[in-house]
């Protein structure tokens, strides 16, 4: 069997949220640092994206104290550029002041980035986006968020940034929506040190064969990230992975394989009412169960029924591989 790949997961699955109906949260609040420790007790995971700011009081030696001591590395900063301040959009905000108040808040995340050693800037600006017909002009709309992208790539040479689109929500319709539009923008920005992150349920929520967005991207050298879950395609319900769609992410994954893409398999998930941890552990039982499938699939057997477009005959090389190595895990 071929080695293991790292296994990592967004702080937030550890968090405690509210919605709309339960605004006194599904779990009691935990700060950063109790994030990190229960992130601890998840087996075989060894990386966190960590949300920035930090709780309250939190400092940058305390978190990383906190990883070390837990056998954890950051792999990712997430500043929230999505709250309410930026309501109206962080990069396209019609508030100059509120766009220039994003960035440097963004330069401070960036060296959040440098003194965890983490790997990448992830920027998901949730609420650039709009609403209704005639919001906005959508030419004005892309000029600010990808000259906006730009100036803090530019300003940040030395450290990767990853935008993570997803269709829609917070804002009825998210700019950077779908991965051919974040491709095209990057492409317009004229720097190298901006791709994206993939995350699998924002795909399956936008309508996107996963496998294939994950390929596009692939093609334009442009996917240095990504994160998995499940949903059931109305809306991004970050649920433990492999739970709705299993044959879809083992396609995502064996797109990865074929491809020779190495990095981390991270958990973007919120289980709300789930113990965190059991949470955690259940997705990563069945991540490993798919990587010995992928080791197991005979690929020139697959291609060749791909060849001939022959769906009964690929179907059943990936059943016979993906649920007998689940049951084996």
């Amino acid at each position: 069997m071929s080695e293991l790949p790292r296994f990592g997961a967004g702080l937030w699955h550890f968090a405690s949220y509210l919605d709309r109906y339960a605004t006194d949260g599904y779990k009691e609040p935990l700060t950063t640092l109790e994030q990190i420790d229960r992130a601890g007790e998840v087996e075989d995971l060894s990386v966190v994206d960590v949300p920035y700011p930090f709780t309250e009081g939190v400092t940058v030696e305390q978190v990383k104290d906190a990883l070390a001591k837990n056998g954890l590395e950051c792999i990712g900063v997430t500043p929230e550029i999505y709250m309410r301040k930026y309501g109206k959009g962080a990069f396209t905000n019609p508030d100059p002041q509120v766009r220039a108040d994003a960035i440097a808040f963004l330069h401070e995340a960036a060296d959040v980035v440098r003194a965890l050693g983490a790997n990448y800037l992830k920027v998901w600006p949730g609420q650039d986006g709009w609403d209704y017909p005639f919001q906005v002009d959508h030419g004005q709309q892309w000029r600010l968020a990808v000259d906006g992208m730009r100036e803090l790539a530019q300003a940040n040479p030395d450290i990767k940034i990853v935008i993570e689109y997803k269709p829609r929500e917070p804002r009825n319709k998210m700019f950077w929506d779908s991965a051919a539009k974040t491709a095209l923008g990057i492409q317009a920005m004229g720097v190298d040190n901006v791709g994206v992150l993939l995350d699998f349920g924002h795909a399956l929520f936008g309508g996107e064969s996963p496998s294939a967005a994950a390929q596009l991207l692939i093609d334009h050298g442009l996917l240095w990230a990504m994160d998995v879950n499940d949903n059931l395609r109305g809306w991004d319900d970050d649920m433990v992975v492999g739970t709705v769609h299993p044959v879809e992410v083992f396609e995502f994954f064996y797109t990865l394989k074929i491809n020779n893409w190495e990095g981390v398999w991270q958990l973007d998930q919120f289980p709300f009412r789930e113990d965190t941890v059991e949470a955690a552990n259940l997705s990563i039982r069945f991540l490993k169960g798919l990587h010995r499938a992928l080791d197991e699939l005979d690929i020139d057997a697959l291609r060749e029924a791909q060849s001939r477009q022959d769906a009964i005959g690929a179907q059943k090389l990936v059943q016979d591989v993906l649920f007998s190595c689940l049951r084996s895990e």
